[in-house]
């Protein structure tokens, strides 16, 4: 039997050692902590922590991802006595074994175990004095070193992105893989895309081999994993048609109602059962692509309905008939008009999940909770004057309920009057490429530069900010609008607008008149922002819509029904 020491004080990062007893020993010893729990028989392996100082042989103990809460509520504790259920057993590039523990229980825990048992002699095997660490793993085979393979299954491949700059062009894509010891996010780059992306398939179980790993960037990933792999030059893919034993996705699901608490742009997994879907529409990005979007209403066992907004592939085929249950592994939390969540790049969007989580809500929905209008997290954006729970506001509103002062921005919807609009500077001339919008320099050559691109273009693009303000019935407000706003405003596109300003001064002046006295929705956002020592409002128009005065005479009577109602 092997017995390990770990040092006392805490897990992770402290040494360990092994020591060796016989099968008589290791009985006695369970005498006096009470025997073995019934109808269990004699282990093959068992793991007891006792506090010593003998040397380091080389093999080193890990935790899975999934037994990481035995260490952080102290289960795992010195002189507590564990059962191996699982595990297995890597090499590292340096030679040295790791026990990878997959399923342990901690049969005697330490108060009861009450002290060191016997006296354990150090296991010497040479003259090695390396010593090891008590770690948690990433995916319990891939730590360390080239020599390894793991077997995992896919439950989620990216698109291929691709970048330009000033370094050169560039490409990648990423996926998740699961396997019964935890979740690691992979990224390949460039050649590796050409090498692995067609082989790869959602749901697929592959045989991976020798990649490069490094401290995860939380910011993209809600995987419970620190750490993420690399395919490189020396990295294999290969096939697995053995999927016994191979989980499916793994998701830690967040309450609709908890998302209140969560900060913005956090990365997490939701299920819910859609309420309710909207049509696909098509927008252009600042980017000129046009992209598919598609938003939906979730509501869980909460009662509670948040926004969720489906980008490309996923809102073309996404069919909200029936109800049907919406899983989404790595949705991003926005703070824009109270709480929404959008899939990402990375989320993994699955409809009718075969999971417990999902036939859970679909029986609890169909019992009670169709019947439930729910309270929703998100202002509706419908627009056009309407109610709904849009968060609307007066202009007056800003200065008293004091607006933008908080930590966060706050945002509000009014309908108000253009006033005056500012032509002076209003447009600029900006970088061509398609995911670039910064100013270029004229080089009086006929050639344009952008800094940010680090290159030189024969020509370039023209961007839209306005300044202008606006007006409603209690006071008045500057406001800045960026490209799609301003277009909305003035009713012509940037490229038009820069056409016409160099060749017909009169007839770009007569567009900015007209614009004058029309009446908008505006979706605002403001925030006190400081500059020179002097302290302002800012304030930016989101999104411009027209009035819908059928929807807005009906929010009046609402409103003066309200009014009359506490008199």
């Amino acid at each position: 039997m092997l017995f390990v020491s770990v040092s006392d004080g805490g897990l992770v990062g402290r040494c360990i050692s092994s020591a060796v007893i016989d099968k008589d020993r290791l009985t006695q010893a369970m005498g006096v902590c009470g025997g073995w729990p019934p109808s269990t028989a004699l282990p093959m392996f068992v793991l007891v922590c006792l506090v010593s100082n003998i040397s380091v042989p080389p093999v080193a103990f890990m935790l899975s991802t999934q037994l990481n809460p035995m260490a952080e509520d102290n289960r795992l504790a010195p002189n507590c006595i564990c059962q191996l259920k699982r595990s297995v057993t890597n090499i590292l590039k340096d030679g040295r074994r790791v026990v990878v523990i997959l399923d342990m229980e901690v049969v005697k825990s330490a108060d009861e175990v009450a002290g060191k048992i016997g006296e354990p002699q150090p296991y010497v095997e040479g003259e090695s004095s390396a010593h090891t660490a008590f770690l948690t793993i990433t995916i319990s085979y891939g730590l360390g070193g080239q020599k390894w393979t793991i077997r995992a299954r896919v439950t989620n491949k990216s698109g291929i992105r691709t970048w330009s700059n000033s370094r050169g062009d560039g490409k990648l894509f990423s996926m998740e893989i699961v396997d019964e010891s935890g979740e690691i996010r992979v990224t390949a780059f460039t050649q590796e895309v050409d090498k692995f992306y067609s082989i790869i398939e959602t749901g697929k179980v592959f045989y991976i081999s020798k990649g490069s790993l490094k401290i995860a960037n939380k910011q993209y990933s809600s995987l419970k994993n620190d750490y993420e792999m690399t395919l490189n030059g020396e990295s294999t893919i290969i096939p697995c048609e053995d999927t016994q034993d191979v989980p499916m996705v793994q998701c830690n699901f967040v309450s609709i109602a908890d998302l209140q608490a969560r900060e913005k742009d956090t990365i997490l997994d939701v299920i819910g059962v859609c309420k309710s879907v909207s049509d696909v529409t098509r927008l252009n990005t600042k980017n000129n692509r046009e992209v598919s979007k598609r938003t939906l209403n979730l509501m869980d066992q909460s009662g509670k309905l948040v926004e969720v907004t489906l980008w490309g592939e996923e809102a073309e085929t996404f069919d909200g008939s029936g109800q049907p249950i919406l899983a989404i592994k790595g949705a991003k939390l926005s703070d824009y008009g109270g709480r929404s969540l959008s899939a990402s790049f990375s989320s993994t969007v699955m409809v009718n999940p075969d999971i417990p989580e999902a036939y859970k809500l679909r029986g609890w929905y169909d019992k009670e909770g169709h019947s439930m209008a729910g309270q929703s997290l998100t202002e509706a954006r419908t627009g056009g004057g309407g109610g709904g729970n849009t968060n609307w506001k007066t202009l007056a509103d800003i200065k008293t309920e004091h607006l933008g002062h908080g930590d966060k921005a706050d945002y509000f919807s009014c309908i108000a009057t253009i006033v005056y609009i500012r032509k002076e500077n209003c447009l600029y001339q900006a970088c061509p490429s398609q995911d670039c919008n910064k100013k270029v320099v004229d080089q009086q050559n006929g050639m344009f530069r952008c800094e940010k691109c680090d290159k030189e273009f024969p020509n370039f693009k023209y961007r839209l900010i306005l300044s202008a303000n606006i007006a409603d019935y209690g006071d008045n407000q500057w406001v800045t609008c960026f490209q799609e706003s301003a277009e909305a405003i003035l009713g012509q596109n940037a490229a038009y607008l820069g056409q016409l300003k160099d060749s017909n001064e009169a007839a770009f002046e007569e567009i900015f008149q007209q614009a004058n006295f029309h009446t908008f929705v505006f979706r605002n956002r403001v925030k006190l922002e400081t500059y020179n020592d002097e302290s302002r409002i800012k304030a930016t128009v989101m999104e411009v819509k027209p009035v819908d005065h059928k929807e807005y005479s009906k929010r009046l009577i609402i409103n003066i029904r309200k009014m009359a109602s506490t008199q």
